[in-house]
């Protein structure tokens, strides 16, 4: 019989360590921040352009720079102490909330409808801030896989979805309700104030990093390295695969300014509530798995989260009522969450410490910057095919995915228990 059945599950053994929790601190606050923050760009610029395409350029926006510094920042958190590549990151968010703040006091006379040209330095702090979280999604990712033994991975990955999930819940609601009651520029402050929690937050982890990480190599071959060790682990390949085309075909929330102004009627205040329905049933689905056993069939329960996933993205294409639509996003965040757990779990079990920068780089070119590449694309097709058709295709072409890999990965489909950890080679 298994020994781990016979041991007690402490469901809050990660956050019993004081680092991991100023870790979750730090990773609540800036994710309320930027949560905030990006429902106020998106209902700021569409607002000014009443164009779709705007909102695709927002993701777009923070994609191109992201993607084009994650290998080399993934080779950076390999070789350089994690903990100062996090500070200096945060440091450039929290320049970025700053920075949007002055653009919303000084350009509050914006008219409805006009062109792109009173808009564009707000593309230019989102790029900005693309660059620093290039950089942070690593080196934050990977020092938090120290601060727990490895034994502790799942559970510390669940909280930190968790905790995410939580913040991802209050923060749009909490967005669309300073937007529509007090002003874009209150927003904003709210929104540097809580970043710089978490800058304080980070700095008071106690991090020690675990043995000698020198990389003699050149860069180029420490990023072909990252990229060769997902390529020849087909079961993380396929998870990263199924996350990547799930949220760039069928990501709908790039376009929800759109359906609460023209299909539901709902306002600022609507459109902050529909984008906190996901985060909310994620919320519920973290917490529940942060005190379950891991998933016994976890191949399986990926495959089948991620077709409820794009289902509910087809539906929600398809509704005209407020409620109905709320209702499909919360069950679209909790299929999404059972993704991103069993997927982040599977990261941190297969991969060395010595690699887990450069495959985190790896991982963010796959996932970090899907929400953006799919805001970009979810753009394009609202502008050339129509917002709901753009919505419906998209999760049709995710369900087809979810077939896909599942026919070419049957490992994937097969993969059992995944609480069991390797010892680092």
């Amino acid at each position: 019989m298994d020994e781990s059945l016979l041991q007690p599950h402490d469901p809050y053994a990660s956050l019993r360590i004081p680092s991991y929790r100023w870790f979750i601190l730090s990773t609540f606050t800036m994710t309320l921040a930027a949560q905030i923050q990006g429902v106020v760009v998106s209902w700021q610029i569409y607002d000014v352009t009443r164009d779709p395409l705007s909102l695709g350029l927002i993701g777009l926006a923070e994609a191109l720079p992201y993607i084009g510094f994650a290998l080399f920042a993934g080779h950076v958190a390999d070789r350089q102490n994690r903990r100062v590549i996090s500070l200096a990151s945060l440091t450039v968010l929290v320049c970025c909330s700053l920075a949007l703040l002055g653009l919303s006091i000084g350009g509050s006379g914006h008219t409805p409808g006009a062109s792109y040209h009173g808009v564009w330095p707000y593309y230019a702090v989102i790029c900005l801030s693309g660059i620093a979280r290039s950089f942070l999604q690593p080196a934050r990712q990977a020092l938090g896989a120290e601060l727990v033994p490895r034994e502790l991975y799942p559970n510390a990955v669940a909280w930190r979805s968790s905790t995410w999930q939580t913040a991802a819940v209050a923060g749009p609601a909490l967005g669309g309700l300073l937007y529509g009651f007090t002003s874009p520029s209150f927003a904003y402050g709210v929104d540097a104030s809580l970043m710089i929690v978490a800058l304080l937050a980070f700095g008071t982890i106690a991090y020690q990093p675990r043995g000698v990480r020198t990389v003699e190599t050149s860069v180029g071959e420490s990023l072909r390295t990252g990229i060769q060790f997902v390529l020849q682990e087909p079961v993380l390949l396929g998870a990263m695969t199924l996350d990547l085309f799930s949220v760039l075909l069928g990501g709908a929330e790039a376009l929800l300014p759109v359906f609460a102004d023209q299909i539901l009627r709902a306002g600022p205040q609507g459109l902050g509530i529909l984008r906190a329905a996901p985060a909310a049933g994620a919320t519920v689905m973290s917490l529940y798995l942060a005190h379950r056993r891991p998933f016994r069939k976890a191949g399986r329960a990926l495959l089948n989260a991620v077709a409820l996933f794009a289902l509910c993205i087809i539906g929600f294409g398809l509704s005209r009522s407020f409620v109905l639509s709320l209702a499909l996003l919360a069950i679209s965040g909790m299929a999404d969450n059972v993704s991103v757990v069993v997927r982040s779990t599977l990261l941190q079990v297969l991969t060395p410490q010595h690699l887990f920068g450069r495959v985190s780089s790896v991982n963010a070119i796959f996932i970090g910057s899907s929400n953006e590449l799919g805001a970009f694309e979810s753009g394009v097709a609202a502008r050339l095919l129509g917002t709901v058709t753009s919505v419906v295709l998209g999760g049709v072409a995710s369900l087809s995915v979810v077939g896909i890999v599942a026919a070419r990965i049957p490992s994937l489909r097969r993969l059992g228990a995944i609480e069991r950890v390797p010892q680092p080679t």
